[in-house]
Formats: structure tokens, C-alpha cells, sequence
């Protein structure tokens, strides 16, 4: 009776149980994230952490410094960042009224007055950084010319230019707001300029 059972268990286990099922098996992973929420909040998390990048500027530095000239800085920079770029100042330099903590913009001017020069240069220039027009700190683009209009922040030599054109071409302005019929200034750059400029 044992041998016809023990026949009977390793008939079953052969039947049941294939040999080198498995070995022969393959397990196969599948590429796909079982957690896709998880890598999609990394990301996020990373590209909000990313500080953003400053906007390149370029700004005219003249008067006392070692090396005046145009030069290309990064939007948020200060007065004395542009005049560290012009290498600092020389010795005659009055720094006294100007706003070293004054934020740069595109295309502006800054100017370093001279011991000995007039007042009225050294109070407009702490006025706006630069050279302004007398009228209480305020340029008159009815009378000035290519310099002074450059003086205003965010005017540079084709925006000068572009004013002088059109008195030239359409007679003086009638008010600030006629700015904008000048080709190349918009509401937004009228109302950064609105401030610093007068028809009287």
C-alpha cells in the first residue's frame, strides 16, 4: 500500500508542480510611476524655488568719475553700483546730494558734479540722479535740448532725439500728456516719466 501512494504523490507534484516554473518566470517592472502625484509636486516645488533672473540695463555715467561712460548693469542695482562700474570717483567729486541707494533704470543717466560747480546742479541731481532742469526738479521738454531731455530717467539719445523731431516737426507741447504722440513713448513710459517733466 505504500508504493502505489507514494507513485500517486509524485505523479501530483509533477502535474502541479512543473518543473522550472520558476526559474522560468519573468517578472516585468513597469516604467510608469505608481505615484505621478508625488514627481509632479517636486517639479513644482522646484521651478517655485528658481529665484528669477534680472533684466540687463544699460546706463550713461558722466562727470566725476574715473571712467566715464555707458554701462551695462542689472535691473534692482543702485547709483553706486553704476559708479563703482565707472571705476569711483576722482578726487573733486562732490557725492554729497547724491542718492547712492537710488534704483537704476534702463537708459538712465547718471551725473557726478565737480567741487566748485553751481548749487542749482548738485540739488537736481540728488533730485533724479542726473542733471535735471531747473522748474522745481521737473526737465521743461518744451526748451530743452538733447542733454538736459536725457537727464529725465528712462530717456536716452533716441528718445531725446525723438522729442526734439517732433517740436521741431509739430511746435511745442501743449501739455505732458501730448508726450505720448511721440513715436516710441507709450502710456507706461509717460507715466514713469509724468513726474520729472513740465511744459512751462
Amino acid at each position: 500500500m505504500i508504493t502505489p501512494i507514494a507513485v500517486v504523490a509524485i505523479v501530483s507534484a509533477f502535474l502541479f508542480f512543473p518543473k522550472g516554473q520558476d526559474d522560468d518566470q519573468t517578472y516585468v517592472m513597469s516604467d510608469s510611476n505608481p505615484f505621478p502625484e508625488l514627481i509632479e509636486e517636486e517639479i513644482e516645488e522646484n521651478e517655485t524655488t528658481l529665484p528669477p533672473v534680472p533684466e540687463p540695463i544699460v546706463v550713461d555715467v558722466k562727470g566725476a568719475v574715473q571712467h566715464p561712460g555707458v554701462y551695462s548693469l542689472s535691473e534692482g542695482d543702485r547709483l553706486i553700483d553704476a559708479i563703482h562700474a565707472a571705476g569711483g570717483y576722482l578726487p573733486d567729486a562732490d557725492s554729497r546730494m547724491l542718492n547712492h541707494a537710488l534704483k537704476l533704470t534702463d537708459e538712465f543717466v547718471v551725473y557726478v558734479p565737480s567741487v566748485g560747480e553751481e548749487p542749482i546742479d548738485i540739488v537736481q541731481t540728488a533730485t533724479v540722479g542726473t542733471s535735471a532742469g531747473q522748474n522745481g526738479g521737473r526737465v521743461n521738454i518744451n526748451t530743452a535740448n538733447e542733454q538736459e531731455l536725457m537727464t529725465i530717467p528712462g530717456v536716452g539719445p533716441a528718445k531725446a532725439t525723438a522729442i526734439i523731431q517732433y517740436r521741431t516737426d509739430h511746435g511745442l507741447f501743449k501739455t505732458p500728456e501730448s508726450l505720448m504722440e511721440v513715436s516710441g513713448i507709450g502710456q507706461k513710459t509717460f507715466e514713469k516719466l509724468e513726474s520729472q517733466i513740465t511744459v512751462k
